[in-house]
């Protein structure tokens, strides 16, 4: 395995206070805790109070995850805010976020690869570090997806939660960081998970513009098939990467979507489930800050020690998906 170059130097998290559960749901919908519980392992999930912003819940999870790497905001020399759901089309997130943290040397910009989006950036971060274009990077996935969920669909409503997961990237000593990661896409199954309105083909006003297209919709059966069969490409790719295999992973921390994907892409990677962080129950789908939140967690339970390799696997809407071996 070589050396990783650059580490994450801080981990920090927030989740709304608000936790919405699935008995809530059988008072709004056709449906039981028994139903959602047997097809996704969700019991409830976080959501962000009306006046609660992207940036904020952001903020929350940097401030933590700086005072953990032990500097700053005011030494970070970049910003990478992950999102699917900006605060607004223009301008982006990152920017919003510079301005709450006082970060006032760091550029900063967002990206949008929905549920990959963390890795996406931690990817993009890895480089500039490695790169010399920057020293300090900010990594953020942040959402608030209860913005963009439909709470008459039975078949999303159940699924999404609130919340922001934050890492520091900093140049390691070659002990313990990135050591591999792997990153893919697919546009041409874009209409499998996506948003119909809202954008430039179709804005506010526009004829033919539908309200509810506004909202998330999904296949769901389409995209299962395709999010195990693409995860676990992508496990064996970042593995393979490492000169590791499945049995060589102390803990495999992949995107919290449904507990059979789950289940389907530790079976693929030859990891047994005792090795596999889950927090899909308590949080349900968070989008980018799905896996920082779990992996913050998995650390502050004691599932992540030092020395530990740690296999992230993740797949979103576009398709995207990737993956990232870490040396803990």
């Amino acid at each position: 395995m070589k050396k990783p170059a650059v580490m994450l130097a801080g981990l920090g998290t927030y989740v709304p206070e608000r936790v919405l559960t699935n008995a809530e749901f059988e008072t709004m919908l056709d449906t039981s805790d028994t139903w959602i519980r047997e097809r996704t392992g969700i019991r409830e999930r976080h959501i962000a109070r009306r006046d609660e912003t992207t940036a904020q819940m952001a903020a929350e999870a940097s401030t933590r995850a700086l005072a953990e790497a032990g500097f700053g905001a005011d030494r970070l020399d970049t910003i990478i805010v992950a999102s699917a759901t900006p605060d607004r089309l223009l301008p982006s997130v990152a920017v919003d976020l510079q301005a709450r943290l006082g970060a006032a040397k760091a550029k900063a910009f967002d990206i949008q690869a929905a549920c990959s989006g963390w890795i996406y950036a931690l990817v993009i971060g890895e480089n500039l570090i490695a790169g010399g274009a920057s020293e300090r990077v900010l990594v953020l996935g942040a959402e608030k997806l209860s913005a963009i969920t439909d709470y008459s669909d039975r078949s999303t409503a159940v699924l999404f939660g609130d919340g922001a997961g934050a890492a520091v990237l900093t140049r390691g000593d070659g002990s313990r960081g990135i050591v591999s990661s792997y990153l893919e896409s697919d546009g041409n199954l874009a209409e499998l998970l996506w948003r119909p309105s809202g954008g430039t083909i179709c804005p506010p006003g526009a004829e033919g513009y539908d309200p509810h297209g506004y909202f998330i919709k999904m296949a769901g059966r389409e995209v299962f098939k395709n999010a195990v069969r693409s995860m676990a490409d992508a496990a064996h790719r970042a593995l393979d990467k490492a000169g590791i295999a499945g049995k060589d992973v102390d803990l495999l921390v992949p995107h919290q979507a449904n507990i059979r994907i789950i289940e389907a892409t530790a079976e693929h990677a030859e990891i047994p489930m005792e090795r596999v962080y889950v927090n899909v129950d308590r949080y349900g789908n968070t989008s980018s800050a799905s896996i920082p939140i779990a992996l913050d967690e998995a650390r502050r339970a004691g599932r992540l020690k030092p020395g530990m390799t740690v296999l992230l696997v993740t797949f979103g809407a576009g398709f995207t998906w990737g993956s990232m071996v870490l040396r803990w």
